[in-house]
């Protein structure tokens, strides 16, 4: 919807696998992001968020990250493989989609030429 991944994959085409692992960690985040503006934005409309809900969904987004995948793989954590992000960064920015409740939050290229 906002271009973002074509943007990306378009990058992606011309830039060398750690910048196009980068890229797709930046583009995952920001997608996790906006899932966290969505429960916000849904919560608020429809009441449909009950108590523990948010925790869930942070441990969920936590329990995907790379670097866990990679452990619980029996392999050692190599970030420049990281495709999504940590555990850490994945609740991370689905927290700030939900408390800031703004899109612009979301921007986890901060800079980045897209």
């Amino acid at each position: 919807i906002t271009g973002t991944e074509q943007q990306v994959r378009s990058l992606q085409r011309r830039v060398g696998q750690a910048d196009r692992n980068r890229l797709s960690v930046m583009m995952e985040l920001q997608a996790d992001c906006y899932a966290g503006l969505w429960a916000r934005r849904a919560h608020q409309t429809r009441g449909i968020l009950e108590e523990g809900d948010l925790e869930e969904a942070l441990t969920a987004a936590a329990s995907i990250g790379d670097d866990r995948l990679q452990r619980m793989a029996g392999r050692r954590v190599q970030p420049e493989g990281f495709t999504h992000g940590t555990s850490a960064q994945r609740a991370q920015w689905f927290r700030t989609g939900f408390n800031a409740a703004t899109i612009d939050a979301c921007d986890t290229f901060q800079g980045s030429v897209r």
